[in-house]
């Protein structure tokens, strides 16, 4: 029996079972909002770290755990926070609550792997991809089998094991069963969409020119309920709120859920690899069918939809086709049709909170998160 392998903690600033104290007032809540960040990545950055060296200590690929530690300690932790505004809606700030909500980084996680092997993503928040990094351990030790195989479905793997141990920490977080019990139907609600999302994105074709309202549709399962308005339903049912509350949570959930895809669809194309951490120009190289380029189909004269698809159909884009790309979709008016979207989405979030029963402390910071996801460069 081999050696088993120590995998290294990556440091965070804040002591893995730190408390995030309750929520401040508002012209504070940025500093609040990093230290559910600091604490949230430690949490996982524990856990994961434990089970690498249990599960992965001895399954043969020597940096698959130290790749899934630098993967999952990256991440924004929207969802996360989400989550725990959605507990802190109905509960006072616990401990327990705070780790559960942890378990969404996971489950981000194991999507963004899968996501960057289906989308043959060479980047991840400018690093090579998972399935890239092992690709490239594979050939340097002159393993038999195709590298590039290899790499995806070491990737695939990792990303089942986020999906397990997503579950694991949610039940081992140290809530009451019947704390729990309340969140495992949207929980598997927010699974089961984000799958059946993929599936319908898998199926879109930009070249069969797809409707705006048929890629918004797929969006909204995909993303826009998966990023915020299970993340905040969860939470609350976890903390008892009433359906009243779970519903007012929701209608302002799914509309800033959709702004905050729509935004990514915008960066996707105009976003540079600084602040995305993506490919330049990433949705157009993969002839994604993102709002933002179906819009723009949808708006362009007869010109300018023949150039779009000699685009479409070219087998290599450089840097000058991207831009004639880019400026073709600016003069359709795509973008600004987008941009109004956005805004019409955030206005209805806004308005679910002013009409709302929620706490007004944590209605403000909604409204501060709603600015943080629709008005980000990355």
């Amino acid at each position: 029996m081999g050696t088993v392998r120590e995998f290294p903690r990556i440091t965070v600033a804040e002591p893995a079972r730190a408390r995030v104290p309750a929520l401040p007032e508002v012209d504070q809540f940025g500093a609040w909002r990093t230290d559910l960040r600091r604490t949230v990545l430690s949490r996982v950055t524990d856990f994961v770290t434990a089970r690498c060296a249990d599960t992965l200590g001895e399954c043969g690929v020597e940096p698959a755990g130290e790749i899934l530690l630098e993967f999952v300690n990256g991440g924004k932790c929207l969802r996360s926070t989400f989550m725990y505004l959605g507990w802190l809606s109905g509960a006072p700030p616990d401990d327990a609550a705070l780790s559960a909500t942890a378990s969404l980084e996971l489950l981000h996680a194991f999507a963004l792997l899968q996501d960057d092997v289906m989308d043959d993503s060479p980047s991840r928040r400018g690093r090579p991809s998972a399935h890239i990094q092992l690709a490239g351990w594979h050939a340097q030790r002159g393993l038999s089998g195709v590298s590039r195989r290899f790499g995806e479905s070491a990737a695939v793997l990792l990303a089942d094991l986020c999906l397990i141990w997503a579950e694991q920490l949610m039940r081992d977080s140290g809530l009451r069963p019947d704390q729990l019990e309340r969140a495992w139907p949207r929980y598997d609600a927010m699974r089961t969409e984000l799958a059946a999302g993929q599936f319908a994105d898998l199926a879109l074709d930009i070249r069969t020119s797809p409707s705006l309202k048929a890629v918004l549709n797929v969006a909204r399962m995909k993303s826009g309920n998966y990023t915020v308005r299970r993340p905040l339903e969860i939470g609350a049912a976890m903390a008892g709120c009433d359906e009243l509350m779970l519903k007012q949570l929701g209608e302002y959930g799914a509309a800033l859920g959709e702004a905050f895809q729509l935004r990514d669809d915008i960066l996707g194309i105009f976003g540079s690899p600084e602040t995305t951490g993506k490919p330049n120009g990433c949705d157009l190289i993969e002839r994604k069918a993102t709002s933002v380029l179906v819009a723009a189909q949808e708006m362009a004269d007869p010109p300018a939809r023949r150039q779009f698809h000699e685009l479409i159909a070219s087998t290599h884009l450089d840097n000058a086709d991207l831009d004639r790309w880019r400026s073709l979709i600016v003069a359709t008016g795509a973008v600004h049709r987008i941009e109004e979207l956005i805004d019409d989405r955030v206005q209805t979030a806004q308005k679910a909170l002013e009409t709302s029963t929620i706490d007004p402390l944590i209605a403000a910071a909604l409204a501060d998160m709603a600015t943080i996801c629709t008005r980000r460069a990355a």
